[in-house]
């Protein structure tokens, strides 16, 4: 399997199925975090949907000082910050789509059980105080430690520790063995955010290659673009690099 810095170097020479690779590696880390401070399904899709095309602009910036999850976290907690900031309204109630609930139980009574228990548990985390809902998330769900979680919110590592003990206590009686489980992310939600990022960045890829100055003139007997068959390489490559991506309903 390919490290994330293997990755980085694939997508900065313009393959987008690295790019997927990535996004479905780190996704429901992004789509968490989003939940975590926005506290709305919808809503947190679109931010990490948005974090994600801002990453891939700045893939060229990063520099390895940190993981690349801890980066994309807190392009995604800046993101869902500032949507945050710009809401008026007051919180929406916890929103579960049910086709995105995983459950490895046996059974359909088995499973709506586990369910059941999963909403009560999110209600619970949704109900936590903003700062400490977002810690208890990266630390509990994610399983960032402790310098992780503080670099990606921007607050010391003594406040981390403050948070999640307190948050632990306010959630003690709903935690158990399938506290991860919680806001579980697959399937069409994860698709969904890739289908979209993927179109976006060849959608942009595109217009940025019609907008580069025109080539010189290609020699005698080369052939760069053919207006009558419509033949052309940078268009094709473009084309087949989003293929995994192509929107479809």
């Amino acid at each position: 399997m390919e490290t994330d810095t293997e990755l980085i170097a694939t997508i900065l020479s313009g393959d987008m199925r690295a790019l997927e690779t990535l996004m479905r590696r780190h996704n429901r880390t992004l789509y968490r975090t989003a939940r975590a401070i926005l506290r709305d399904d919808a809503e947190a899709e679109d931010a990490a949907q948005e974090a994600w095309v801002k990453a891939y602009r700045s893939l060229g910036t990063f520099r390895g000082g940190s993981k690349l999850s801890t980066w994309l976290v807190r392009i995604a907690a800046n993101e869902a910050l500032m949507r945050r900031r710009r809401r008026a309204a007051a919180p929406a109630a916890a929103s579960i789509d049910e086709q995105d609930l995983v459950c490895d139980a046996p059974g359909p009574e088995s499973e709506a059980q586990r369910a059941e228990a999963r909403r009560a548990l999110e209600t619970r985390i949704d109900a936590l105080p903003d700062d400490f809902r977002a810690v208890f998330v990266l630390r509990a769900l994610e399983e960032l430690n402790v310098a992780e979680t503080a670099a990606a919110l921007g607050i010391p590592e003594a406040t981390v520790r403050t948070r999640f003990f307190r948050a632990r206590g306010m959630l003690r009686e709903s935690l158990g063995p399938d506290a991860r489980d919680a806001f579980a992310f697959a399937g069409a939600r994860c698709d969904r955010i890739v289908r979209r990022v993927l179109a976006v960045v060849v959608l942009a890829v595109g217009f940025t290659a019609c907008s580069e100055k025109p080539s010189r003139p290609s020699p005698e007997g080369e052939q760069a673009y053919d207006s009558q068959s419509g033949d052309n390489p940078l268009r094709e490559r473009t084309l087949n690099q989003g293929e995994s991506g192509r929107m479809s309903y």
